[in-house]
């Protein structure tokens, strides 16, 4: 089933654009700066989107605007309007379990205390949308995360997350075409 929707899950607005918890903005702002895509708020739908063609499927991204933990209202706003499936989504998300610097696709699951991944799940009524999940590290103490996550990365971290991103990205257009096998053996087996 190819992609339709590219959901990065972040908080609005410029206190967080650099936080850890927005690295799905990026990753989103990323795919449209590559495919020539440009952001435009859209109230009905509750983020910015934009329209790209990535390998010849026309897909939208999303960057809600609801704040992390309301994630799903504008996800389900938007794939209820277009008559997508949920498999026909892709959540990219910060992943406090996966190294800094890594990034995994991952196809259904659980939200694993995601906020924005239990709202997404309990809006669409569904988990078995795809994930790519990019590595931010845990700051070892389950008290810190919450402060961890809103807080930007340090030089030493940001380097490898952008390498994520960027080992993600050439994988995008197997996702995007539904090859997701390939695209998770091309990226998890990186060198």
């Amino acid at each position: 089933m190819a992609i339709k929707l590219i959901v990065g899950l972040g908080n609005p607005g410029k206190d967080y654009q650099s936080h850890r918890h927005n690295v799905g903005f990026w990753f989103c702002d990323a795919i449209a700066s590559l495919y020539s895509g440009t952001f435009k708020k859209e109230t009905k739908f509750l983020g910015e989107v934009a329209q790209v063609t990535i390998a010849g499927n026309s897909v939208r991204l999303l960057k809600p605007t609801t704040f992390m933990n309301r994630s799903g209202q504008s996800i389900q706003a938007l794939a209820k309007f277009y008559q997508l499936n949920v498999d026909e989504i892709l959540v990219v998300h910060d992943e406090l379990d996966l190294d800094v610097g890594m990034a995994k696709l991952k196809t259904e699951g659980g939200h694993g205390g995601h906020n924005g991944l239990r709202d997404t799940i309990k809006a669409l009524g569904n988990k078995s949308f795809h994930r790519l999940r990019l590595g931010i590290g845990h700051p070892g103490n389950k008290a810190q995360v919450a402060d961890y996550v809103l807080h930007a990365p340090n030089k030493s971290e940001l380097e490898p997350i952008q390498s994520a991103m960027i080992d993600a990205l050439q994988v995008i257009e197997d996702v995007v075409q539904g090859n997701i096998d390939k695209a998770m053996k091309n990226l998890h087996t990186k060198a």
